[in-house]
């Protein structure tokens, strides 16, 4: 499981560099997160781009990583592919997290500063 991270101002991005966020790589994923965490300002936003494939426990992972991030931080998605938008509209996850088709337009958003 690799993330890469890039800080924009007061937003830091995270793109996660592998098709799967599943049992096998929950852990690796929430120790990833849990370090970003540690310096993460307000706003976090996670690209799951290169993702085409979570299970519940890489649900359940991405659900304890905004825990991890705390009230005082902001984690937002974006790109969400075909297989991974449904299952967070299946399981009613996009009520949680405000999820943007692109990075671009998560970066642009005026709403979520």
């Amino acid at each position: 499981m690799q993330i890469s991270q890039k800080k924009c101002g007061d937003i830091l991005t995270l793109l996660v560099q592998t098709e799967r966020i599943d049992a096998a790589s929950a852990i690796a994923f929430k120790d990833l997160i849990r370090n970003a965490a540690q310096t993460a300002p307000p706003r976090v936003i996670l690209d799951l781009s290169k993702v085409t494939f979570v299970d519940s426990s890489g649900l359940g992972a991405i659900v304890n990583a905004k825990k991890a991030l705390g009230p005082a931080t902001r984690l937002d998605l974006c790109t969400l592919n075909g297989a991974v938008d449904k299952v967070f509209k299946l399981t009613r996850m996009d009520s949680v997290f405000d999820i943007y088709p692109g990075l671009d337009q998560a970066l642009s958003d005026p709403s979520a500063v």
